[in-house]
């Protein structure tokens, strides 16, 4: 760890140090007649020089007692005042001399600096005032001694008032551009967490889609082959396939948007899933109903996504099973259907085991973000069924352009 600045880091000596110092500069301008110095100074002159030294080694309590540092140095000031007129025991060699030490600006310096809360700030402000009046001599009219008195003790407060707003504006602006920075480092990871989440999805709605194809398509090969060779290759690829989508299971998650741009086919996709399921062994019919125009290109990519979904749970979970799936476009309503029969066999347990879960989830969210219902459930004969409503239109970028 790097050691701060010697001053910060020894400050009693510092104020020490400063003491000393303004005790003896304010002894030398006191003994050269700069301040009340008599032309022939006796006993009494002697000891008030002894006790201005005294005053001006206050200052080595600045910082913890600034208030009565002031008070100290304020108390002789006012004592040689009173000694010099109206006592008259002292004669000064210049009676228009300024008669407090120079250690005065500095103690009008302390108060307001090192005050910190609002009462000592209101206490510093009225001692501060009376400190000025006994400095500058208010009583005895004079300007250029008033000024000087004035000068000397205002310039301090001043000086730490420019400090401290400066300071305080420092901070203000350092903890502004701290917020700043954290904010869009939070707005940054906000991001990523939606694109892992967005990515996360796609990975369950199409990785999981194909390699369930190829998973079904290898274990038909596998039936059908000629040679043991082929037979014994097309079941390493199943197996293969299903430890793929085993692995795939932890790093899948919840859709949570429909981002613009995204590239999952419309309704104009329905007869080419209906085809694909068909061809792995999964018998599948599209009735359509209404002009697919009607659906707009969110609603008609969430529609998409349903069926796709509904035809990789069939054909995981109910092999043998035929499906229908009905579409109807409505002007303010896509109706959308997929059901299937009771399956002829057990469900592929390779295949089942493969799923996250989630994809029923991820669809209900997809169709609530679009104001949309779904359902899905068991039908009386057995079979499964998938249900949903989404409205025809809803505005996006995409319907804008």
């Amino acid at each position: 760890m790097t050691a701060g600045p010697w001053h910060r880091r020894h400050p009693v000596a510092v104020d020490v140090a400063i003491a000393v110092a303004f005790a003896l500069l304010d002894t030398g301008l006191t003994l050269l007649r700069a301040t009340w110095w008599p032309t022939h100074p006796g006993p009494l002159a002697w000891a008030m020089l002894g006790v201005q030294a005294l005053a001006c080694l206050s200052l080595a309590a600045r910082r913890h007692a600034p208030l009565t540092v002031m008070a100290v140095l304020g108390g002789f000031t006012l004592a040689v005042s009173l000694l010099i007129s109206p006592v008259g025991a002292l004669t000064p060699a210049h009676p228009g001399n300024v008669w407090a030490p120079l250690a005065t600006a500095l103690a009008a310096y302390g108060p307001p600096f090192y005050g910190r809360k609002r009462w000592s700030r209101l206490t510093a402000l009225a001692a501060l005032a009376v400190f000025t009046a006994i400095v500058a001599r208010v009583w005895e009219p004079s300007v250029t001694v008033i000024t000087i008195g004035v000068l000397r003790t205002a310039l301090g407060p001043l000086l730490t008032l420019y400090f401290e707003a400066r300071r305080r504006l420092v901070l203000a602006l350092t903890e502004r551009a701290e917020r700043a920075e954290r904010e869009r480092h939070l707005l940054a990871e906000q991001a990523r967490a939606e694109e892992r989440a967005r990515l996360a999805g796609e990975m369950h709605d199409v990785v999981t889609h194909r390699v369930s194809l190829m998973v079904l398509q290898a274990g038909a090969l596998r039936i059908t082959a000629p040679d043991e060779a082929t037979r014994q290759a097309a079941e390493e690829l199943r197996a293969a396939g299903c430890q793929a989508l085993d692995e795939l299971r932890d790093l899948v998650g919840i859709l949570r948007t429909a981002p613009e741009g995204d590239p999952t086919p419309s309704v104009a996709g329905f007869p080419a899933l209906v085809a694909e399921s068909t061809a792995v062994g999964t018998p599948a019919e599209l009735i359509e109903e209404g002009d697919r125009a009607l659906a707009s290109p969110v609603v008609g990519r969430t529609a998409y996504r349903i069926v796709r979904e509904a035809l990789t749970n069939v054909r995981k979970h109910a092999p043998g099973a035929r499906v229908t799936v009905r579409v109807g476009y409505g002007a303010a309503h896509l109706r959308l259907t997929v059901r299937n029969t009771p399956p002829a066999a057990g469900p592929h347990r390779a295949l089942a085991d493969t799923g996250s879960g989630l994809g029923l989830a991820s669809l209900r969210q997809r169709v609530e973000l679009v104001g949309g219902t779904l359902r899905a459930g068991s039908e009386p004969d057995g079979g499964f069924g998938v249900e949903a409503t989404l409205p025809s239109y809803v505005p996006t970028a995409e319907t804008v352009r």
